[in-house]
Order: C-alpha cells, then sequence, then structure tokens
C-alpha cells in the first residue's frame, strides 16, 4: 500500500549504526560544558551546612570570574592542593582519567582535593575575630551572619587577625564549630587564605533534593555600604603588602 510508513530494515540497521557516533558526540559535549562553563558536585560533609547540607548536588558556575570579580559572600568550589592540601597525584592511566571525566558529568561528590567554603575576605582585607559583639569584622566593619550561620554557632571560636595577601582569598564554612577552613591552616602557604587561581568556580544553586532547590545570592551582610567603602582603601594595602611594608 502507498500509505504504509513503516521504516525499513535498511533504516533501523543505519540508526544503530550511527548511534555510538551519536552518543560519543553528546559526551563529548557534555564534557566541554563540565570544563568551561558548569559542573555538578555532591556535598560530602557538614562544613556548610545549614547552606549545603550532606548529600546537596549543586551546580558551580565556571564562567562568572571571567566576567566579574571574586566577591566577599560568593560560596565557591576550589582546589587545595599545594596550599592546604599536598597534590594528589594524577593516574598515568589516560582511561582512568577519563572514566573520573565522565563519572564527574552525574556530580560525584568533590573529589580530595577540591573543597567548597564561603568567601569571606578579599586581598588587602583586614578580617579578625572577634570584636566586643562577638563577631567577625573586615576591615573594621562587622558581618552580622545570622542569615547563614549554623544555628549555635559563635562566629569563630579560634581568635584570629590576618591581612590577606595579594591574590589569595580567605574562606570560611558556614558551620564554624566544624568547619576545617583558612583559620586551621594559618601555618600553610599564604597563612590560610587560599590562591584566587585555585577557584573552579561560584556555587550558584542546589539542584537536588527537589526539596532543597534554591538559588544561593550573596548574603545581605555583605552589601553593605561601610563595607564596600572599606575596599576603596584596599589598594594602598595591597600595595603595601606586596612591598612588604604591612605589619
Amino acid at each position: 500500500m502507498n500509505g504504509d510508513r513503516r521504516t525499513s530494515p535498511g533504516k533501523r540497521r543505519s540508526f544503530w549504526k550511527e548511534l555510538p557516533v551519536l552518543v560519543v558526540l553528546a559526551l563529548v559535549l557534555a564534557l566541554g560544558v563540565k570544563t568551561y562553563v558548569v559542573q555538578a558536585f555532591y556535598i560530602p560533609t557538614s562544613s556548610m551546612e545549614n547552606t549545603l547540607d550532606i548529600g546537596d548536588k549543586i551546580l558551580v558556575n565556571k564562567l562568572v570570574y571571567h566576567f566579574r570579580a571574586i566577591r566577599r559572600g560568593d560560596i565557591v568550589v576550589f582546589s587545595g592542593a599545594g596550599s592546604w592540601d599536598p597534590p594528589s597525584p594524577a593516574s598515568p592511566d589516560p582511561l582512568v582519567r577519563l572514566w573520573h571525566a565522565v563519572i564527574g558529568l552525574i556530580g560525584v561528590d568533590l573529589p580530595g582535593d577540591d573543597l567548597v567554603k564561603r568567601v569571606i575576605g578579599l586581598p588587602g582585607d583586614r578580617v579578625a575575630c572577634c570584636d566586643a559583639q562577638g563577631l567577625v569584622t573586615v576591615n573594621g566593619v562587622p558581618l552580622h551572619e545570622s542569615s547563614y550561620l549554623y544555628p549555635g554557632n559563635q562566629p569563630s571560636a579560634i581568635p584570629f587577625s590576618v591581612t590577606v595577601p595579594p591574590g589569595h582569598l580567605w574562606v570560611m564554612g558556614d558551620h564554624r564549630l566544624v568547619s576545617d577552613d583558612s583559620r586551621l591552616h594559618r601555618n600553610d602557604p599564604g597563612g590560610g587564605a587560599i590562591p584566587e587561581s585555585a577557584v573552579i568556580g561560584r556555587v550558584f544553586t542546589i539542584v537536588w533534593p527537589p526539596s532543597r532547590w534554591r538559588i544561593l545570592p550573596i548574603p545581605a551582610t555583605f552589601e553593605q555600604s561601610a563595607l564596600h567603602r572599606s575596599a576603596a582603601a584596599a589598594p594602598a594595602e595591597r600595595a603595601h603588602l606586596a612591598a612588604g611594608r604591612f605589619r
């Protein structure tokens, strides 16, 4: 019959021949997106609770810092290799490296060298804890952190006062009592601060589980006008740091 539109055996065979090519192209495209645009991770620890819970699946924007600077209050994924941790040896087997890249497409938990924390201080900032009210201060401006700090936590049980070196960031977890963050790495390279070059990207949303879906904006305390005004002194402070004169 002229109206018979059933697929011929030849066309079905052609589809199955083309399918592996389509799968490979899809994987290459997905790997490109993961490498350069957006990457998914699972959260394996409680250091960022309750902002990020164990098992949350997050998306990390890897392009954003090509268009704007890192900001205080950003949640970032970064590599601790060479600053907080010794570099993990890469497998010499290319198939193993490819397999790790492929399973990374589905958002496995953070690899051993990769960590997630909130940016508190930028290069040249003076970050300290605690003031008379028990608050963390940045360039003398107190941070009111109740919107993201884990309930019952102090801003820091560990007193500190540091000036963030050029090209580095001071980062802390939201669950301060259990967070292995800049405060505990002051004897490491950078004095606990991490290199800006180690940042992989900004965490901008939780996508799983559905009950936890949300966008992650910068908290209001980091938008204080006094904090922005204090940043005007940062270039002078960075110049002192670069010359080794800041004390």
